[in-house]
C-alpha cells in the first residue's frame, strides 16, 4: 500500500480556518464548504477501503444493473453509498486486529487508526464507480435482442471495459485544467465533499454554539425521507399541481400551455426528485439565470409560435413529446421498418416517413447549436486561461491553499495515464475490428471527435454544473457516414460520447479528492479498479439475465426500457438514417434544423463582440450560450415545470439567503442539498422494496388517480385538436 509521509515532512500541514486570503480559497462556494487544513498523517489507504470500496463497488455495480433492466428502475446512489459504508467503517475499526502484518517486503496494519473521513471518501469515490450503469450494456442487448446478431463474452466485456477506461486516459491531460486551477470549482462535487463533513462534522470543527451539522444534516434527511412517501408513492399529485389548466380542463390549449405534459405553465412541483435536476442549491447563480433563458425561449416562446403556427404540421401532434410520428397521427415504431438492423424500404414506404412533433424538432436545433456554441465559446472567452494554465499551475499568480496542502502528496506520473490511454486504444481496435462492431475508421473518429470536445465540455461543467450530452451529434454524424448500420451507430455513440463523460467523471472525483486531501495515486488506482470490477459485475449480471425467456420484453418485470429506447434509437439513426429526416430522401423535410449549428457557432461571437463594444454592461459577460442551448435541448424528454421550480428554488437559495441570510447559508446551503438528495434516496429504495417491488399499490384516490394522469389535465398530451394519439394504427 502507498507509504503516507509524515505531517512533520510537509509544510503547511495545518492551516486554520481563518480570513488570511493566503490561507483560504478565494472561491467564496469554496471557502464556505471546504475545510482549509489537513492532517497527512489520516490514514486513506488501508485494508478497510479496498475491503469495503470494493465490496461496495460489486454490490452496486449488481444491484444497479439488475435493476436498470427491470421495469421500475431504481438505483444505489452515492449518499446511500455514503450511509452504509459509515458504520461498517466504525464496525471494521472496532473489531479488525491492530497488530502490523508483513507482506512480502510490505508492513501494513489492519487497523491502524480509527476510521477516517478520507478512508469513507475514498470508499465512496469506488461505490460511485458501481453506481454508473456502463452504458456499453446497451448495446450488449440491443445486438442479442433487436439485431439478432449475439456475440461472445468477451467481445462485451471488451467493449464495456474499453469504453468505460478509455476517458480515465484522457484525464491526464485534463488535470492541469480541470483540477488544479481553483476556478474550476464543479458545484455538484461540493455537495460531496458538504455530505462527508456532514457525516464527520463533530470530527472536524467546532459548531460554535450553532446546530451541529450531522444533527442538522441528519434531522433534514429524516424529515425528507419522511415527506417523499407523499409525493413519491401517496401523493403523487403533489409533485404536479398544475393549478391553471384546472380551470378549464376540457380546453385544449389551456392544457397544452398549463399541464405538466405540456409546456408546464404555473404548474408547481413539490417533488424533490422531480424540481432537483437542475441541482438548484449548487449550481452558481450565473448559470441559473442562463438556464431561465434557455427554458423560457425554448418553452414559451419558440415552441408556442412553432406550434401554433402549425409549422411542418405540427398542430396533428402533442405541443411536448419525446416520441416520433407518422403522418396518420400514430406513434412510429421503428421496429416495423427493420429485419436484424436493416431498413426494409418496402415496411418504411408503406408506414412513413416519420414526422417530428415542435418541441423535438427545436430540442434537435438546440442540440446542434449547443455543440457548435461549446467550440466556439471556450477559445473566446476561456483561450487566455488555458494557455496561462498549460505554462502554470494555475492561471492566478499564486498557489491557492488547496494546491498548496495537495503538494504533500505525489502527483500520478503522465506515463500512467500515457499507457492506460494506449491499451485501452489497442483493445478497442481489436474489439470493434475483430467482433465487427464498427470500422477501425469509425472508431478514429469517435476518439477524435471525444479528444476535441472533452475540455470545453469540462470546463463549461467545473464552472456552471451543467452536462453536455453529445448523443443526438453522434448519432447525426455516423447515420451520414454509414448509413443502413444501426449496430455500428451505437457504437460510435458509445465511444464519443461515454469516453467524454467517463473522462469528465474520473476528473470530477479527482477535484473531490483535492478537496478532500486524498493523495492523486490512491484516487487515481481506487477508480481504475472499481471501474474494472464494476463493468465486470455490469456484463455478468447482464448476460444472466438475458437467458430469461421473458427479457426485454415490452410489460415483462424485466422490460428494459432504456435499452430499448436506445435501441430504437440506434435503428432510427442508423437504419433509417439522419438523410430522410434533415434531407430530402423519402420525404424528408427537416433541413432547416440543421441550421442550429449556424446559430450555434453565431451567438457566443455576438455577445462576446457586444461586452468588448459596451464594456460597462456586465450582464452581457455573464450571458452563457452553451449553457442555454444545452438545457433547452433537453426537453423532452425533461419537461418545463421541471426546471422553473428548480430555478425558483435556487434563485431563493443563491440570491435571497445568500444575500440576506449568508452566514446560514455558508454554513447550511450544500449540507442542505446532499440531506435533500440523501432523504429521497433512502425513500425511493423504501418504496420500491416494501411495495413496488410486490406491484402492491394503494388504492386510487384523487391525489393518486386510477388513470395515472396526476396532474388531473388530461389534454396536456393531446395533440391540437384534443385527440390523444394511439400508439399504432
Amino acid at each position: 500500500m502507498e507509504k503516507q509521509p509524515s505531517p512533520e515532512s510537509i509544510p503547511h500541514t495545518i492551516k486554520p480556518d481563518d480570513d488570511d486570503d493566503d490561507d483560504n480559497s478565494q472561491i467564496e462556494e469554496v471557502r464556505v464548504s471546504v475545510t482549509n487544513r489537513d492532517d497527512p498523517s489520516m490514514p486513506y489507504n488501508t485494508f478497510r477501503v479496498w475491503f469495503l470500496g470494493l465490496a461496495l463497488t460489486a454490490a452496486t455495480a449488481f444491484t444497479n444493473q439488475f435493476f436498470f433492466l427491470r421495469q421500475g428502475a431504481m438505483s444505489l446512489s452515492l449518499p446511500v453509498c455514503a450511509l452504509i459504508s459509515l458504520p461498517l467503517g466504525h464496525l471494521l475499526a472496532a473489531l479488525l486486529p491492530t497488530r502490523d502484518l508483513h507482506l512480502f517486503k510490505w508492513r501494513f496494519s489492519l487497523n491502524p487508526a480509527p476510521f477516517s473521513i478520507k478512508e469513507h471518501a475514498v470508499i465512496g469515490v469506488m461505490a460511485s464507480c458501481g453506481c454508473m450503469n456502463a452504458y456499453a450494456v446497451n448495446v450488449i442487448a440491443m445486438q442479442k435482442f433487436n439485431l439478432d446478431k449475439d456475440k461472445p463474452f468477451m467481445a462485451g466485456l471488451l467493449l464495456v471495459l474499453t469504453t468505460q477506461l478509455l476517458g480515465y486516459g484522457m484525464a491526464g491531460v485534463l488535470r492541469r485544467f480541470l483540477v488544479r486551477p481553483p476556478q474550476m470549482l464543479w458545484p455538484a462535487v461540493l455537495v460531496n465533499v458538504a455530505l462527508y463533513r456532514s457525516l464527520h462534522a463533530r470530527r472536524i470543527r467546532e459548531d460554535k454554539g450553532r446546530m451541529p451539522m450531522m444533527r442538522y444534516f441528519g434531522l433534514l434527511s429524516f424529515a425528507m425521507f419522511i415527506y417523499h412517501w407523499l409525493p413519491g408513492f401517496v401523493f403523487p399529485t403533489l409533485g404536479v399541481l398544475s393549478v391553471f389548466c384546472w380551470i378549464k380542463p376540457t380546453n385544449t390549449v389551456l392544457s397544452q400551455l398549463t399541464g405538466s405534459s405540456g409546456l408546464g405553465l404555473g404548474t408547481i412541483s413539490l417533488d424533490w426528485s422531480l424540481i432537483s435536476y437542475t441541482q438548484p442549491l449548487t449550481t452558481p447563480l450565473f448559470a441559473q439565470f442562463n438556464i431561465l433563458i434557455g427554458v423560457v425561449l425554448m418553452a414559451y416562446v419558440a415552441t408556442p409560435v412553432f406550434y401554433y403556427a402549425d409549422v411542418w404540421g405540427s398542430k396533428r401532434f402533442p405541443i411536448a413529446t419525446p416520441w416520433l410520428y407518422r403522418v396518420n397521427g400514430s406513434i412510429f415504431q421503428a421496429a416495423d421498418v427493420h429485419i436484424n438492423g436493416t431498413l426494409d424500404e418496402a415496411a418504411y414506404t408503406t408506414l412513413g416517413p416519420v414526422r417530428m412533433p415542435a418541441m423535438m424538432l427545436l430540442s434537435y436545433t438546440i442540440g446542434f447549436a449547443a455543440l457548435a456554441a461549446t467550440v466556439v465559446h471556450v477559445p473566446l472567452y476561456h483561450g487566455k486561461d488555458l494557455v496561462a494554465m498549460w505554462k502554470a499551475t494555475t492561471s492566478m499568480g499564486k498557489e491557492d491553499v488547496h494546491e498548496r496542502l495537495m503538494r504533500a502528496y505525489p502527483e500520478v506520473p503522465n506515463w500512467w495515464y500515457t499507457s492506460l490511454f494506449v491499451a485501452m486504444v489497442a483493445l478497442s481496435f481489436v474489439t470493434c475490428v475483430v467482433w465487427d462492431y464498427m470500422p477501425w475508421w469509425g472508431l478514429v473518429l469517435s476518439l477524435l471527435f471525444a479528444a476535441v470536445l472533452v475540455l470545453p465540455m469540462g470546463i463549461i461543467q467545473a464552472l456552471t454544473n451543467q452536462f453536455l450530452s453529445l448523443n443526438i451529434v453522434t448519432e447525426y454524424i455516423m447515420g451520414y457516414l454509414l448509413p443502413g448500420h444501426p449496430l455500428a451507430n451505437a457504437t460510435f455513440k458509445t465511444y464519443g460520447f461515454i469516453t467524454t463523460s467517463q473522462a469528465l467523471s474520473f476528473v470530477s472525483n479527482l477535484k473531490f479528492g483535492h478537496y478532500m486531501k486524498i493523495p492523486p495515486r490512491t484516487m487515481f488506482a481506487a477508480q481504475i479498479w472499481a471501474t474494472v470490477l464494476a463493468a465486470g459485475m455490469n456484463v455478468l449480471t447482464a448476460e444472466w439475465l438475458m437467458q430469461r425467456p421473458d427479457m426485454c420484453v415490452a410489460g415483462q418485470p424485466f422490460s428494459c426500457a432504456s435499452s430499448r429506447s436506445f435501441s430504437m434509437a440506434a435503428i432510427v439513426w442508423g437504419a433509417i438514417g439522419p438523410a430522410r429526416f434533415f434531407g430530402d430522401k423519402d420525404g424528408g423535410m427537416y433541413g432547416a434544423v440543421q441550421w442550429g449549428f449556424v446559430l450555434g457557432a453565431a451567438m457566443p461571437v455576438v455577445f462576446w463582440k457586444a461586452a468588448q463594444r459596451w464594456p460597462k454592461q456586465y450582464w452581457i459577460q455573464y450571458v452563457h450560450w452553451p449553457v442555454i442551448f444545452s438545457v433547452a435541448g433537453t426537453m423532452p424528454p425533461l419537461l418545463p415545470y421541471m426546471y422553473m421550480n428548480g430555478l425558483v428554488i435556487g434563485i431563493f437559495f443563491g440570491y435571497v439567503l445568500r444575500k440576506y441570510q449568508f452566514r446560514w447559508w455558508s454554513r447550511y446551503n450544500y449540507a442542505t442539498a446532499a440531506a435533500f438528495d440523501t432523504g429521497v434516496a433512502c425513500a425511493t429504495m423504501g418504496i420500491f422494496f416494501l411495495f413496488e417491488k410486490q406491484y402492491t399499490m394503494i388504492p386510487a384516490w384523487w391525489g393518486k388517480p386510477e388513470d395515472e394522469v396526476n396532474d388531473h389535465c388530461p389534454l396536456g398530451g393531446a395533440n391540437f385538436y384534443a385527440e390523444l394519439l394511439p400508439y399504432s394504427s
